[in-house]
């Protein structure tokens, strides 16, 4: 099904980046994305060029699979898998959606040293700390299933490393220093990316 993977793929950029960053804009000024940001060859940075990377991989998946330029994975090819990847793709939209909502004006995209936010904690954020990046792998699975070949894998994996280094290396530094204490004792309660999984030690 990769004509419905781009689909969930439009979908997808319209209301996460498209309609968000718009409705940042129209509340703030700004339109909440600080682009790749870092020094050259930091963790930051090369979160935001991973970043970019797992995209352009992701959307290329479907596009060589129903080109006919790469076969799909004949294990990942199933009726089942298909169902998983729709229920998967639509529940990560809708995560990564609702989370943004949550966050209010204190929605960002990268790390920007002159704004301070507030410290969201409420709603789904009092169950994960990053729950617009959950939504976003969540989502990514389901679109890699729908168009199972290696490159629509190999943009999930590059997507998976992205977050990682922009939230251990660069996120999660960046809020320690600007919000120390109360920070330190959200991230100690509450999961990184899964519930219970991925607390910080408050020393």
């Amino acid at each position: 099904m990769p004509i419905l993977a781009l689909v969930l793929y439009a979908v997808f950029f319209a209301l996460a980046f498209g309609w968000r960053s718009w409705r940042q804009f129209r509340i703030t000024g700004s339109s909440g994305f600080q682009g790749i940001s870092g020094r050259p060859g930091s963790a930051e940075w090369w979160g935001g060029v991973l970043f970019v990377v797992a995209i352009v991989l992701g959307v290329a998946g479907p596009v060589v699979q129903l080109t006919g330029t790469l076969d799909p994975l004949s294990a990942l090819d199933t009726p089942g898998a298909q169902v998983v990847g729709i229920a998967l793709a639509t529940s990560g939209i809708v995560v990564t959606v609702l989370s943004q909502l949550a966050m209010d004006t204190s929605w960002r995209v990268g790390i920007d040293e002159s704004t301070r936010t507030d410290l969201v904690t409420h709603g789904v954020f009092g169950l994960v700390r990053n729950p617009i990046f959950s939504g976003m792998v969540v989502c990514a699975a389901g679109l890699a299933l729908l168009a199972p070949n290696l490159l629509s894998l190999a943009g999930l994996l590059v997507l998976v490393l992205a977050i990682q280094l922009q939230v251990r290396r660069a996120e999660e530094p960046f809020l320690r220093r600007t919000l120390g204490a109360p920070y330190v004792d959200y991230a100690s309660r509450v999961g990184r990316f899964v519930p219970g999984v991925g607390r910080l030690a408050r020393g």
